[in-house]
């Protein structure tokens, strides 16, 4: 499989879909589509999957990295706070024109607003959410 987004056509496309739409990397993508942000942090992705050990998690962000679909953005050193966080993940530009291109989008709207109706969110994961971002 090609990791360049940008380069997946016909039966390359296909393969990166069947790889975005794995269930564990498309649960990912959709956290981080619904985040209010678009740019949650480790913690907030490990926290909206309970069901998903920490490493797996990190295991398929990564993935979804190597392949373009997701960045990392981190803070700057002089504008990272102790005890919050400073690395983000969000969806790349080639990784949004290819879920549109792919009308893996379209849910986006409905995915936000059901992030803003979580009541039992930890303490520590609201701190989080309040954090700085990169811009």
């Amino acid at each position: 499989m090609s990791t360049d987004v940008g380069a997946a056509e016909g039966t390359e496309a296909r393969e990166l879909v069947h790889f975005v739409t794995q269930q564990t990397r498309f649960t990912l993508l959709n956290n981080i589509l619904q985040h209010p942000d678009q740019l949650p942090s480790m913690y907030e992705l490990e926290q909206l999957n309970p069901s998903i050990s920490d490493a797996t998690v990190y295991k398929h962000i990564q993935k979804l990295i190597d392949a373009g679909i997701v960045e990392e953005a981190a803070l700057p050193d002089n504008e990272r706070r102790q005890g919050y966080p400073w690395k983000f993940y969000g969806v790349s530009d080639d990784g949004r024109e290819f879920l549109d291109e792919h009308n893996l989008l379209e849910a986006e709207e409905t995915l936000q607003r059901i992030y803003e109706t979580i009541s039992d969110k930890p303490e520590k994961m609201i701190k989080y959410e309040n954090a700085p971002r990169p811009r």
